[in-house]
């Protein structure tokens, strides 16, 4: 079977009408891998993402990076015109994505029963907060309270100072992959079984981080414990952490399993430590949890970062430096993954974003082309799949719907 550079979703409609990161990064995603995403913005006011800092001589940096592979249409809901553009749309998609409050869509007359009259397979996932039910429901709801909400903020910085949010919007991150991975289940329900219909799906941000704290539940349902927070790894294996090399570099190093610190005592030459009942289990290493750090601290502390690395990788342990993006760039494996692409841009230049992933080895995925100006393929849209004539298309514009 040929390679072909037109991704697994070849021929799969996306419109994604969601703004700033969760869900469209999730369709961004689906882009990626061949999806056809219209992203429908407001016009003259577009995205808010792309006014999100960074900045470059004015010019947003996240949307080059977040929203390759998309086709801009303005379309201006607040108008029965819009709404009806919508609707026509509609009709030729597959997936729908959208992140307005619980109850918005519902409200103009364009929620999921309304679209489904038009298109029972469509499929529709729609991303909030808190969900589409329960007491929280109608809340406002962003990435850093959400994050908050779901225990993760609770685990992060030290005992005695106030806890640390994620200096970046990992929920929305976290959110945007559960956005991508609904819509191929659901496209595989829908297309490979007898009785697969359209469906909504219902993403929360908060949920996207609680359901990765099995840790958390387990542990306080049956033991009553609170988990504080901690600058690190604790309470999992020792040891583990952040360790500081001969010349001066920051480096991981964690042993999960007794396997792994058996290899590591065996870099250190301190085979004593397999037999030592105070060290010899994970269980026992865990009570002494600093004591069995700060061996592994002072013996760290005899390298540089390159002769750490090098043993421990001969040994099998899993270490690495602690990365800037300035490391990042020139790192060579990073290069050979192509996990950083160059693109152009029309006011930037060249510029750098990520490289797609998972690599597919028979359909992978491509940057077809670069995040879109607002309203780029307006008329295109308009003209080519919805067959709407230059008369109709001037008076849409003339009343601000496109």
């Amino acid at each position: 079977m040929g390679r072909t550079r037109k991704g697994p979703l070849e021929g799969v409609r996306v419109i994604d009408l969601s703004t700033v990161i969760a869900a469209p990064f999730g369709a961004t995603l689906l882009a990626d891998f061949g999806a056809d995403v219209i992203k429908v913005e407001m016009p003259k006011k577009g995205d808010p993402l792309r006014n999100l800092g960074p900045y470059y001589n004015g010019e947003g940096l996240r949307w080059p990076g977040l929203s390759r592979n998309k086709k801009s249409l303005t379309l201006d809901l607040h108008h029965e015109e819009g709404k009806e553009i919508l609707r026509k749309l509609v009709k030729k998609t597959d997936i729908l994505i959208e992140n307005f409050r619980t109850g918005t869509l519902e409200k103009w007359g364009i929620g999921y029963q309304d679209l489904k009259k038009i298109n029972p397979d469509l499929i529709m996932i729609r991303v909030t907060g808190y969900g589409q039910t329960g007491p929280y429901a109608y809340k406002a709801g962003f990435g850093t309270p959400a994050t908050a909400f779901s225990g993760f903020t609770y685990l992060h910085g030290y005992p005695d100072r106030p806890p640390i949010s994620p200096s970046f919007s990992l929920t929305d991150y976290v959110t945007g992959i559960y956005v991508a991975f609904s819509a191929v289940m659901a496209l595989y329900h829908l297309d490979c079984h007898e009785d697969g219909t359209g469906q909504y799906i219902d993403v929360s941000l908060y949920e996207s981080m609680f359901r990765m704290m099995e840790f958390l539940v387990a542990d306080y349902d049956v033991t009553g414990n609170i988990k504080e927070r901690t600058p690190g790894l604790s309470g999992h294996s020792a040891p583990a952490g952040n360790f500081l090399t001969k010349d001066g570099s920051w480096v991981i190093l964690v042993t999960s399993s007794d396997k792994t610190f058996e290899r590591l005592a065996k870099a250190m030459g301190r085979e004593d430590m397999l037999t030592d009942e105070r060290y010899y289990t994970n269980s026992e290493r865990l009570k002494r949890f600093d004591e069995v750090n700060g061996i592994v601290a002072d013996w760290v502390k005899t390298k540089t970062k390159e002769e750490l690395q090098k043993l421990l990788d001969e040994y099998g342990v899993p270490m690495s430096p602690i990365y800037s993006i300035k490391d990042i760039f020139e790192d060579p494996h990073y290069k050979a993954r192509e996990n950083i692409v160059e693109v152009d841009h029309p006011r930037l230049g060249k510029v750098k974003i990520p490289g797609v992933v998972p690599k597919f080895s028979e359909t992978p995925g491509a940057i077809r082309q670069i995040a879109p100006d607002l309203g780029e393929h307006t008329e295109d849209i308009l003209k080519n799949l919805l067959e709407l004539d230059d008369e109709t298309i001037e008076r849409l514009k003339e009343k601000n719907v496109i």
